[in-house]
């Protein structure tokens, strides 16, 4: 069985363990460990990452496999990889906001079909590549959705006829009315963030820039700047307050990059 290392920069991530075939000895190994880095493989002793989706501004994403289901279901492990230049008080800011988007997929997810379950949420530490050192991870587990996302599938098929846009129009609004009834802006619509599963049906995917609507008493209402060019309104390009229409802009313009196929 193929396992992959999820340390960031591991020279040789994949391993192969033939002995993990035998799926009485998989349901019950204690670890097994990366041949090349030592990074403990199965994640909180039960997720096997097999092969890494994608990775981009704070994380990595890795399809993986819950020994711990009787079909070995698939599901996706996020880890928090914050870029080495970040301040201390920036490194804070992303693992509040990764903690944050666990938060939001367990309330979220688990009420609406259109959003990823919240699975398992923890922390690893493991001894550093660095003599004397420990590094820790933090990741999330979530839903797999097996499809495309509408980024992969405007590039694909080419621009989207009105009927087609119209339907991702309705369905991330019904996703949106729900989000926002429940105090959250998603801040992060984009054709990339809006997955179309083999079955036809629309979810709406990464929420590690929500914003809560409510704000305590005193604390600052200023966005932090996190965005995608191009889909960002005005007030949110310029770290200034966020509102539940900065969602609404942002699906606009997704609707009219399906329809042109332009940025």
């Amino acid at each position: 069985m193929e396992v992959y290392c999820t340390r960031p920069g591991c020279p040789r991530p994949q391993n192969n363990f033939a002995d993990l075939d035998d799926s009485s000895l998989l349901k019950t190994v204690q670890q097994k460990f990366c041949t090349t880095c030592g990074m403990p493989l199965i994640l909180s002793g039960r997720y096997l990452p097999e092969r890494l989706l994608g990775q981009g501004g704070f994380g990595a994403a890795f399809l993986a496999r819950d020994r711990y289901t009787p079909a070995m279901r698939q599901c996706v492990a996020k880890l928090l990889l914050p870029s080495a230049s970040l301040t201390p008080s920036q490194l804070i800011i992303a693992q509040t906001l990764f903690q944050r988007e666990a938060a939001v997929l367990e309330e979220l997810g688990n009420e609406h079909s259109q959003i990823p379950s919240l699975l398992a949420f923890f922390e690893l530490s493991v001894p550093s590549l660095q003599a004397g050192k420990t590094d820790r991870f933090f990741y999330l587990v979530q839903e797999f959705i097996d499809g495309k996302n509408l980024e992969e599938e405007l590039a694909v098929k080419g621009k989207f006829s009105e009927a087609q846009a119209v339907e991702v129009l309705r369905e991330i609004l019904k996703v949106l009315d729900f989000v926002h009834s429940r105090g959250s802006i998603h801040r992060d619509i984009k054709p990339a963030n809006i997955m179309r599963a083999k079955n036809g049906r629309l979810y709406l995917l990464d929420f590690g820039a929500v914003k809560q609507v409510t704000q305590t008493a005193g604390t600052s209402k200023a966005s932090t700047g996190i965005y995608s060019l191009g889909y960002a309104p005005p007030e949110q390009m310029n770290g200034q307050e966020v509102y539940p229409a900065t969602d609404l802009y942002a699906l606009a313009v997704t609707c009219i990059t399906l329809l042109s196929g332009l940025e």
